[in-house]
């Protein structure tokens, strides 16, 4: 295990994860932007911030490193024609293209301390911090009445840092998230990845790039075990992105099959770890709407065509066969989010019931307000390590959504 970068399970003892602390991003939240920014409400940062703190801690307990993204992208961009390159990338990735406010954004970003810049990236930049008139007089655009606060859209999804990318074996998939809201922010994956020391010139195999024509997220990729990597297709990963990333994963990637599973596109089943996630070796949580009235759902074996060279497609239909098949197993345990109550399920899952994080096999991190679940997950012999997260939840992700793991411990 000499690469950064290691993941080949979903319960491999936990040794290295990135993530962000909330930051002012958030406060930049208003109802009139929600929906655009993707969230229902908005959190208390000050809480939120002391949520995630006692998150991090929790891992740190129990030995894993925790790296955060501003750090790792303050220390890869302390070369000034990486920098450079790197708000070029941002603005560009911001819908700015030539406008007037550009060169005006691109200085001021370019003034600041490195991790002062990367936070005000994150941040977002308001018009009332920018004077981009002629000698402090107002531009037409100005002056026509337009509302809209922000030169530079924050970014309140970072601390979701499962999705903008995903480590997959040895490699990284650099995703193309569905939301513009979202898009800018595998750009500091990639420039970490790149450029960073812990990372340069370790040629690290790139799965998937952001700059893919189909979307796919990280809440939808489950590495199952060292031969077997799920993806959920979901509102926010196409189908077609699933084929073009399983071409690598088979070919370069050591796997020998990719299992795509259809969940219903919605905002409260956004990703399949909303849903579904692997807490040891023959356990899974799963929210139960997922399947219809008979159990079934669709399910897809893709495989290397040796004949053709290309992907030979199987479908299935019934979640625990099919898991069973693919890992091996004689018997698996499905546990229902809520204990199957529909009132319960549907109000844990929405609150990110089915989103735990596994640390260890059989250790799992959770939110404390999912007890219905939590009981159950103790009830069928797992560690189930409660945390708070009153504000954090109001994103919509929970403690797997949280994390970005780097490095697992073979199973």
């Amino acid at each position: 295990m000499d690469s950064p970068l290691y993941i080949k399970s979903e319960i491999g003892k936990l040794k290295t994860v990135l993530l962000h602390r909330p930051g002012k991003e958030v406060e930049n939240l208003t109802p009139d932007y929600l929906a655009d920014l993707l969230f229902d409400d908005i959190p208390y940062l000050e809480v939120a911030q002391k949520e995630h703190d006692a998150f991090a801690k929790v891992l740190e307990d129990n030995g894993t490193e925790v790296l955060y993204v501003d750090k790792l992208a303050a220390e890869a961009l302390k070369d000034p024609e990486v920098q450079s390159k790197f708000i070029y990338d941002i603005l560009r990735n911001s819908k700015q293209g030539d406008r007037n406010v550009t060169k005006t954004l691109y200085s001021y970003l370019q003034s600041m301390k490195t991790i002062d810049m990367v936070h005000t990236i994150m941040a977002g930049v308001r018009k009332d911090e920018l004077n981009v008139g002629y000698d402090g007089a107002k531009r037409l655009h100005e002056m026509l009445g337009d509302t809209y606060p922000f030169y530079l859209d924050p970014m309140p999804n970072l601390y979701f840092t499962r999705d903008p990318a995903a480590v997959i074996g040895t490699g990284l998939s650099i995703n193309k998230m569905h939301f513009p809201a979202r898009r800018r922010e595998s750009l500091f994956i990639k420039y970490i990845i790149e450029h960073h020391p812990r990372f340069a010139g370790v040629n690290v195999p790139i799965w998937y790039s952001r700059d893919s024509k189909f979307s796919i997220e990280g809440g939808d990729q489950l590495v199952l075990s060292k031969d077997t990597v799920a993806i959920g297709i979901s509102q926010r990963t196409s189908a077609e992105a699933i084929e073009t990333i399983a071409e690598k994963l088979l070919t370069d990637g050591g796997f020998s099959q990719i299992v795509a599973i259809e969940i219903p596109k919605s905002r409260a089943f956004m990703h399949l770890d909303t849903v579904f996630t692997m807490v040891d070796y023959d356990k899974f949580t799963v929210h139960p709407a997922i399947q219809d009235n008979n159990g079934k759902m669709n399910i897809f074996i893709l495989t290397r065509n040796f004949t053709s060279g290309g992907l030979h497609i199987a479908r299935r239909s019934n979640l625990t066969e099919t898991l069973c098949e693919v890992l091996g197993k004689n018997k698996i345990t499905l546990i229902p989010c809520g204990g199957g109550d529909p009132i319960a399920s549907a109000r844990e899952q929405w609150n990110d019931g089915s989103n735990t994080l596994a640390i260890a096999p059989g250790v799992v991190v959770t939110y404390d307000r999912n007890y219905v679940s939590n009981a159950l997950m103790h009830k069928h012999g797992l560690e189930v390590i409660e945390v708070t997260g009153a504000e954090l939840v109001r994103g919509r992700g929970g403690p797997r959504c949280m994390s970005m793991p780097m490095v697992r411990e073979d199973i």
